[in-house]
C-alpha cells in the first residue's frame, strides 16, 4: 500500500504513511489509516485530490494494472 501511494503521480508527493488500524480474519477486512501532508493554501485541494473516492480509485487502478 505504501508503494502504491508513494509512487502515485497524483498523490505521491503528499503521501507520508500507511498503517493497519484493524484486521479481521473472519471477514477478511483490513482498515488502514493513510497519512498525507496537505499544502497550506492549496485552493480546492481537499475537495478534489483528497476526496475518498479519488484515493480509493488510485488503489483500484493499481490493482487493475497488475492484472
Amino acid at each position: 500500500l505504501t508503494d502504491v501511494y508513494s509512487s502515485s503521480p497524483a498523490l505521491g508527493r503528499y503521501f507520508r504513511s500507511a498503517q493497519v488500524v484493524h484486521f479481521s480474519n473472519e471477514s477478511s477486512t483490513v482498515f488502514y489509516q493513510l497519512e498525507f501532508s496537505v499544502p497550506p493554501s492549496a485552493e480546492g485541494f481537499m475537495e478534489n485530490l483528497m476526496d475518498p473516492d479519488f484515493i480509493r480509485n488510485i488503489l483500484r487502478q493499481n490493482i487493475y494494472d497488475e492484472e
